[in-house]
Order: C-alpha cells, then sequence, then structure tokens
C-alpha cells in the first residue's frame, strides 16, 4: 500500500485533534480516535497521528513536494511494519 500525498493532505486538514491515519482493509482512512478503536476498525494500522505529524512540521507551510516527501517516507515505514 502506498501512502499519497492526498492522505496526508487529508489528515493534515482535520479538525479532529485525535485524528489518525489508518490503513484497513486495503484502504487508507482518517479516523477520530474514538472511531478508530471501535470494533468497525479493529486490526487496523495506525499510519500517523495528526498532531504528532503537525508538531513534527513546527507549523511548516508545505509544498505539494513536502506532501509526497512526508508520504514517502510514512509508506517506508508501513512496508517495514510489513503492511
Amino acid at each position: 500500500m502506498r501512502v499519497t500525498a492526498d492522505d496526508v493532505r487529508t489528515l493534515l486538514a482535520s479538525d479532529d485533534p485525535t485524528a489518525r491515519l489508518v490503513l484497513h482493509e486495503g484502504g487508507f482512512r482518517v479516523l477520530g480516535e474514538k472511531q478508530w478503536r471501535s470494533a468497525d476498525y479493529a486490526g487496523a494500522l495506525e499510519v500517523a497521528g495528526r498532531q504528532e505529524l503537525r508538531d513534527q512540521l513546527g507549523g511548516a507551510e508545505l509544498s505539494a513536494a513536502d506532501y509526497e516527501r512526508i508520504a514517502a517516507g510514512l509508506t517506508v515505514e508501513i512496508t517495514n511494519q510489513g503492511g
């Protein structure tokens, strides 16, 4: 599975501070923590948390290339976890 720049944009644009990008049943979804922890998403793999990612970025304005770079890094993390 490959994280896209749009996945990263969607995560960072979420109004929910508990939002997470998760891999579930072959697709990526942005879910709030309560929804992510529900039985409907049992077994979902957390890829990145909105707030954690924002903290890492330090409020910087992101270019299209930045979104692509972040997505590529998250894809590598998933691959390394066997996702």
